[in-house]
């Protein structure tokens, strides 16, 4: 089988790898619970690729991403529910009954374009999937999050949300103040000494949500600024690495004080690149 631009032939590849007896034997044994990891990872992966604004790698990416999808798809496809063209009618019907303002005629673009249309129309949608499924139950203004998100991000759309409705800080500085409160919970609870990991556990999180809201109040992306502390943290523990081979030493070897201080001259180091205006 050749290789092509069309997206039939990627759908023919994975019926070809799903075939029960010419087939691939690990992607035979495949469910829907056993490629959800791979579909989320995947989506980091593209995540990734964009914050390093390496589109080669973005274009490879998007590539495992939309194969997750065929992935998907195939497995309903041999159970009978749906195929890969339900999937495609379904995201087309709801972008354009999102975009009344784009689509639709000229009363409906007047009302379209209002503010919030977009999470109305969103909140219609899950209405009447509960109703199709005979949940009758009131929809509370959260629900929709889904719980499934990671959690940096269902924070973030969970204060988003709230915020909505008016519950939220008026100044990031009570932001600020919440921080320092959460943390000196955090310090009275290992003072004591007497709290369960379980506790410990509820206290972080509420501090990381805090954290969050603080991320929010400043515009800013919280899951993107922590990838950048990861990248930062990798990249100058490649200079404690690399400094303690120059030194003829391991790292096994090497006390906390030596590699603070080849941590601090990392620092030092990014400042002095920075200064001097090279990128």
């Amino acid at each position: 089988m050749e290789p092509g631009r069309d997206i039939d032939r990627l759908i023919d590849i994975m019926a070809a790898l799903r075939h029960p007896e010419t087939g691939c034997a690990w992607d035979i044994e495949q469910s829907f619970a056993t490629i959800a990891p791979y579909t989320i990872e995947e989506a980091y992966e593209v995540a990734d690729a964009i914050a390093r604004n390496d589109t080669d790698n973005l274009r490879q990416e998007l590539g495992d991403l939309l194969l997750q999808v065929v992935y998907h798809a195939r497995l309903a496809e041999e159970a009978g529910v749906f195929a890969f063209p339900d999937v495609v009618e379904a995201v087309t019907r709801k972008m354009i009954g999102r975009h009344p303002h784009v689509f639709g005629d000229e009363a409906a673009r007047s009302a379209g374009a209002a503010k919030g249309f977009w999470e109305n129309a969103k909140a219609e949608e899950k209405r009447q999937r509960a109703a199709d499924r005979g949940d009758d139950r009131a929809q509370g203004l959260l629900d929709d999050i889904e719980a499934t998100l990671p959690g940096l991000a269902r924070a973030l759309k969970l204060q988003q949300k709230a915020a909505t409705v008016g519950f939220d800080w008026d100044d990031r500085r009570q932001v600020v103040a919440k921080i320092r409160e959460e943390i000196e919970e955090i310090e009275r609870e290992f003072q004591f000494g007497t709290v369960s990991r379980q506790e410990v556990e509820d206290e972080i999180g509420d501090l990381l949500f805090a954290v969050v809201n603080l991320a929010r109040h400043a515009q800013v992306d919280p899951d993107h600024g922590l990838r950048r502390a990861n990248a930062k943290f990798v990249r100058r523990f490649g200079v404690i690495e690399r400094g303690l081979r120059r030194a003829g030493r391991s790292l096994d070897a090497a006390g906390l004080e030596e590699m603070e201080a080849l941590w601090q001259q990392a620092k030092r180091n990014e400042r002095d690149h920075s200064d001097s205006g090279v990128t």
